[in-house]
């Protein structure tokens, strides 16, 4: 549930290259990673974020808690950019933006106790706490996320995946922030360990007021924990809608599709459902296709969705789409994921 209609943040007009080498004499080569990416989060909101490897969801993670500089656009946070903040300026801010990463245990350094690793953001980002304080803090916020106590001076290749994850969480929420970007954060754990890792950041952000932006590449697990949904492909935002809209009424082609990856248990219904399944693989982000960045590996493709690049069309509500031919394509069956 949405608490209020406030953005917490805002972003307008993104975009992050990366220059590639191809050789040691040969020129650099231009990877555009995102672009002209406009939407924003509000406050106890969760969005999700989703899209195959390689279409720029971690990076766009990373560019809105600046751990990377975009090349061009803003990150707006409670209405204050953030790409022109000093770094001793952004450095405060950083008690209030928090990431938890997708590999538990790489994301942990071995050399310290789970009490450190907590402990940690809070040394740096609280230095007017003391030890006593501090370590209160840890004992509190490990209870919060499932932990003993008693578990606190053992080290990190101690503990399970899940356990591990747990960590992690608890690492995140020690400075109470206000925006945590989940970063694929169960993708390598087990689907048993998934669902309780997934009920728990549930119920974290109800009892600590989270914003989340949640990022994956499975829509069955971002539709369990999202309010809205942005699809991305190739760097572009092509679908922005509520996990309903998504679900039920799908009109990005490239969401269809998704969908259609989506298992479901009973066999009956996965053969009545339409079948939109993704050909071929994503397009290098050095050299896409011209027009319609999807339309190479799109069963709707025509002509001009080779020559016309897809504007991202404001509907009703809010809701986003970026196809040239999504009213032709509409009734074109449902690909609903679930009975």
């Amino acid at each position: 549930m949405i608490e209020t209609q406030t953005n917490l943040i805002e972003i307008k007009d993104l975009k992050k290259t990366f220059s590639i080498s191809t050789g040691l004499f040969a020129r650099s080569l231009t990877l555009t990673a995102l672009e002209n990416i406009n939407f924003s989060v509000k406050k106890g909101e969760t969005l999700g974020i989703v899209g195959e490897s390689g279409c720029g969801k971690s990076t766009l993670g990373r560019c809105i808690l600046q751990l990377l500089s975009p090349d061009e656009g803003q990150v707006l946070w409670l209405g204050q950019d953030l790409t022109k903040l000093p770094a001793e300026e952004m450095r405060k801010r950083r008690a209030d933006l928090q990431i938890i990463f997708q590999d538990p245990l790489a994301s942990l350094n071995p050399r310290m106790t789970v009490g450190e690793i907590i402990e940690d953001p809070l040394r740096t980002l609280k230095p007017e706490l003391k030890k006593e304080e501090r370590r209160a803090r840890v004992v509190k916020i490990m209870e919060a996320v499932g932990l003993l106590p008693e578990m606190i001076n053992r080290y990190p290749h101690e503990f399970s995946g899940g356990q591990a994850q747990r960590i992690g969480i608890a690492r995140a929420l020690i400075t109470e922030p206000k925006l945590i970007v989940c970063d694929e954060p169960v993708s390598a754990l087990d689907v048993s360990i998934q669902a309780q890792i997934l009920n728990l950041l549930a119920e974290l952000k109800d009892e600590f007021g989270l914003t989340l932006i949640f990022i994956s590449h499975n829509l069955s697990v971002v539709r369990h924990v999202s309010d809205r949904i942005l699809v991305l492909y190739l760097g572009r935002i092509v679908e922005l809608a509520t996990g309903d809209e998504i679900y039920d009424q799908p009109k990005h082609p490239y969401t269809r599709a998704l969908l259609t990856a989506v298992p479901i248990p009973d066999p009956k219904l996965a053969r009545q459902r339409n079948i939109d399944a993704l050909k071929g693989e994503i397009p290098s982000p050095i050299n896409p296709p011209s027009g319609c960045t999807f339309r190479t590996r799109c069963r709707f493709a025509k002509e001009q969705c080779a020559q016309q690049r897809p504007p991202l069309e404001t509907l009703e509500g809010g809701r986003l789409v970026a196809c040239l031919r999504w009213r032709e394509i509409e009734d074109v069956g449902q690909v609903a994921a679930t009975a």
